[in-house]
């Protein structure tokens, strides 16, 4: 009967079969004694059903909190491609480095400071033209840079593909 009790508000044969183990085990711990045994359990039971309803709606409730501030799977690099990301910034860095200065300016104040090109053009006292140029030549030079092989014959880029 209590079985039938649990199931019924639990939802599920295992869960009451487990409610049940957990009441067996709590009943052994009862000293005092019991003036109406049967109404005893059932009240236990159904205590016990709402305790596990409730712990059960709360831990959906945190898991699904806990998945809703976690980056989705593809936002999270995988160990290689983050050693790949490395060397290639590496060999970006050196790249840009091996430039004369006035296109390594152009290059960083373009791409990584976002600036305009007209504000690049006035910074360096050239036209935009001139900042396109020196735009072109350095992303020819970071190619040229990343496609060169290494001495194990991979590309310095961290790919073979060209």
């Amino acid at each position: 009967m209590l079985r039938r009790l649990l199931a019924a508000r639990l939802g599920s044969r295992d869960d009451a079969e487990d409610a049940l183990q957990d009441l067996w085990l709590k009943l052994d711990h009862v000293q005092a004694p019991i003036a109406q045994p049967a109404a005893f359990l059932y009240r236990m039971a159904a205590n016990h059903a709402t305790d596990r309803r409730i712990a059960a709606s709360r831990r959906v409730a945190r898991d699904g909190a806990w998945l809703a501030v976690q980056p989705p799977p593809a936002a999270v690099a995988d160990p290689e491609g983050a050693i790949a990301a490395a060397d290639d910034r590496r060999a970006l860095e050196r790249a840009i480095a091996a430039m004369p200065e006035r296109m390594a300016t152009a290059l960083r104040m373009f791409r990584l400071e976002e600036q305009p090109q007209r504000a690049v053009a006035e910074h360096l006292g050239i036209s935009v033209s001139g900042v396109e140029k020196l735009l072109a030549r350095a992303y020819r030079r970071i190619h040229d840079s990343l496609s060169e092989p290494d001495a194990s014959g991979e590309t310095k880029g961290g790919s073979n593909d060209g």
